[in-house]
């Protein structure tokens, strides 16, 4: 019995070696699915002779010559029903799946990541959430790759116009800072990367709650402090001197914006005023607010 286990052993790394040299050739050729096929078929070997670590390395390189598949046909404007793109989806979840049954959750959340950044690209960021999620969950054990998780999927709500769920996940994200950031002796604001993430997050957050206004019974008690920092009667850029500095003009802003919200030419030029300070995502969310000053009830977004 011992001879014959031996003997498939070998047959099936023979077998294997086969494939992997079949599907290195067809991708030289370019036929990627068929490729694809070849590596699903070592990953079922893998996973016969027990090696997690062989079987995900297939599985994964399978996901991607079928994600490659289907933008080679996407390129080509090709009459198409997304097969290879749920065969790549798929492959990634199988994947991912392995990896976490070993213990891996670093390798599993860069697979969620390829995969929700591969889902934006083709212009479907709806379906990317889940996996920038799912990495987010993955990463607990590092918040600054979390938190760049959840930035992703902050950035995929604003792009389906889920201005609400976009305005949660940086809320939540600003809190995470609050709680997992490095901290100096003696003080609660968090320091380095983590301070960065605070000032962007809150930043978007008051775009988004100038862009949603939510009625004053409605608004939650966090988001009711944020918009308090920047009112009149509180706002002081002088008093602010450990905010960084495009939070104070950004308020200063807010309160121009707020007192002048039917004349034109003022919001338009506070908005270029304040282009070179905020990231292109931000630049979209001020953009809107001001369409949503000139143009009442929403008119042109």
């Amino acid at each position: 019995m011992a001879a014959e286990g031996d003997f498939l052993a070998r047959y099936r790394a023979v077998s294997n070696k086969l494939k992997k040299s079949l599907a290195k050739e067809l991708k030289q050729q370019d036929c990627l699915q068929y490729a694809a096929f070849c590596n699903l078929a070592m990953a079922r070997c893998e996973q016969t002779l027990f090696n997690a670590p062989g079987e995900a390395l297939a599985l994964t390189d399978a996901a991607r010559l079928f994600l490659s598949s289907e933008k080679e046909i996407r390129a080509l404007q090709a009459q198409g029903f997304d097969e290879h793109l749920q065969a790549a989806l798929n492959c990634y979840s199988f994947a991912i799946k392995v990896y976490i049954e070993m213990n891996q959750p670093v390798m599993a959340a860069s697979l969620c990541l390829e995969l929700g950044n591969a889902l934006k690209e083709m212009n479907r960021p709806g379906e990317a959430i889940v996996h920038f999620q799912r990495a987010a969950e993955l990463q607990t054990q590092t918040p600054i790759e979390a938190l760049l998780s959840m930035g992703e999927m902050a950035t995929c709500k604003i792009l389906t116009r889920d201005y609400d769920g976009a305005l949660s996940v940086f809320t939540e994200m600003q809190l995470m800072c609050q709680e997992r950031g490095l901290h100096l002796p003696g003080t609660t604001s968090p320091i380095g990367a983590f301070l960065d993430i605070v000032a962007k997050c809150e930043i978007s957050r008051v775009l988004l709650l100038m862009l949603l206004e939510p009625p004053p019974q409605k608004l939650l008690p966090e988001h009711a402090q944020t918009l308090e920092r920047y009112a009149w009667e509180s706002f002081d850029p002088h008093s602010q001197g450990r905010r960084p500095l495009i939070l104070n003009c950004l308020g200063e802003s807010v309160l121009q914006m707020a007192c002048q919200e039917k004349d034109t030419e003022s919001l338009k030029s506070l908005q270029t005023e304040l282009w070179p300070f905020l990231t292109a995502e931000q630049n979209h969310l001020l953009h809107l607010v001001v369409l949503e000053r000139i143009a009442p009830s929403g008119q042109g977004i």
